[in-house]
């Protein structure tokens, strides 16, 4: 049975909402067209609504009357103004969204059947950003887009600091040097302390960015290059694999003979339906597939983005091996019979799938393969372990949407021997004679 995609969980800041200016009904608007259209391609939401400045004028009035007010009611102030724009929310995708809307988490939602679910502030201690990882947690949400009024996290409050500087990507722990580790009622930061802890330790990633910039966020939907801060569980680069693919934490095969049988079993399936004269393997690893295509007698050679791997290949195989990025391939246009890769592109950030798929069609002239953990992989649950690198785990329909964007290739239903897709999904290209 397929996997239900995980939703999506969009923290609305209140300031977008109500700025000091009263509603913005303009970009309301631009909100709901924007959810609406992706609702009709199947996605689902959770929009949890912030208080932002018409909160702390809330605070600021009751501590001009009264004085010394505590943290508890500063925050209830606070809470009952996300309410209000939840509410908002509420009445504008009521058609759509789920009748109640969440301000006890306590209580969670069984049998959702709506596509939008409202949330708003719940507890003094922390703010709608904690409200939005709890969402994620208990309803298997991965990603917490947090919408505000800029593009970025900075180094250090760019309102204080004239020389602060943006930041593209960073991790939790980089995070909790910048927010810290305590909650203050009307805290000022890119994402709340409490909830930096708590998605940290859930492995979270959350995405800032700002919530006017309507054509910046359908790119980060649509899996294109955007502006903004991603806030990841580690950095997930060459220097990730070099540190951890051989150590555990990327995942590894429970059987040792495994994966080289695998390689054998690949490397003779692709001699027999493909017959290329010559290939490159893309993220070839240690070169293991390699080993076995020149050994079948195919002009085999591979690239791999971490140098440690290299490293670690046998010396025969060293010399058809360098180091590449599947975004750059260290090769020119039409090189090769066929261009492969295994178990790479799931790998790679959501802005960089269609480039790198590009890269791998601008190299051959015949033949393109493409072997990708989809969500309807369940065997490999049980001969693999937790892989938190698996940053794009799709459907098999969302691939094959991909590889048709594409007009010089054709995505061929045979040509190779296949295993069903609860064990593998393999896409095999053919690139298009001009």
């Amino acid at each position: 049975m397929l996997k239900k995609e995980p939703p999506i969980i969009i923290s609305v800041g209140g300031s977008l909402i109500v700025p000091n200016g009263g509603v913005d009904t303009k970009f309301l608007s631009s909100f709901n067209r924007f959810i609406r259209k992706y609702v009709a391609l199947g996605k689902r939401f959770f929009l949890v609504a912030g208080g932002g400045k018409i909160a702390r004028h809330y605070r600021d009035a009751a501590k001009k009357v009264v004085g010394d007010i505590t943290d508890d009611d500063l925050d209830w102030l606070a809470i009952h103004t996300t309410r209000v724009n939840a509410h908002l929310l509420r009445t504008i995708f009521k058609d759509i969204a789920h009748p109640r809307i969440i301000e006890n988490y306590d209580k969670k939602i069984y049998r959702l059947k709506e596509p939008v679910v409202i949330g708003a502030g719940w507890k003094p201690g922390w703010s709608t950003d904690y409200d939005a990882v709890i969402l994620a947690r208990d309803y298997g949400g991965k990603t917490i887009i947090n919408l505000s009024n800029t593009y970025w996290v900075y180094d250090k409050d760019p309102k204080k600091f004239s020389d602060a500087k943006p930041i593209e990507k960073i991790t939790w722990d980089e995070m909790e040097k910048i927010v810290g580790n305590k909650w203050i009622p009307g805290l000022s930061a890119p994402f709340d302390p409490i909830a930096t802890q708590l998605a940290k330790k859930l492995k979270l990633t959350v995405i800032v960015t700002n919530g006017k910039d309507f054509k910046n966020l359908q790119h980060l939907m649509d899996g294109e290059s955007f502006k903004g801060t991603v806030i990841s569980p580690y950095r997930i680069d060459a220097s990730f694999y070099d540190r951890d693919y051989y150590k555990g934490k990327k995942g590894e095969y429970r059987w040792n003979v495994f994966d080289d049988l695998v390689n054998f079993y690949r490397a003779l399936i692709i001699k027999i339906f493909l017959k290329p004269k010559n290939c490159l393997d893309v993220g070839c690893g240690t070169g293991k597939l390699v080993k076995w295509l020149r050994f079948f007698g195919v002009d085999a050679f591979g690239i791999e983005i971490s140098k440690e791997a290299l490293d670690l290949s046998d010396k025969k195989i060293k010399p058809f091996l360098k180091l590449g990025d599947i975004v750059k391939i260290p090769y020119p246009d039409n090189y090769f019979d066929l261009v492969l890769s295994f178990d790479v592109l799931e790998h790679l950030e959501r802005s960089k799938i269609k480039k790198a798929v590009l890269e791998t069609i601008r190299v051959s002239k015949k033949f393109v393969l493409h072997k990708i953990y989809t969500q309807e992989n369940h065997w490999i649950t049980l001969t693999h372990g937790e892989d938190f690198s698996h940053i794009s785990v799709f459907s098999k329909k969302y691939w094959q949407n991909i590889f048709s964007s594409f007009s010089n290739i054709s995505l061929l239903r045979n040509g190779i021997f296949r295993l069903p897709s609860f064990f593998e999904t393999v896409f095999l290209l053919k690139k298009k004679t001009s």
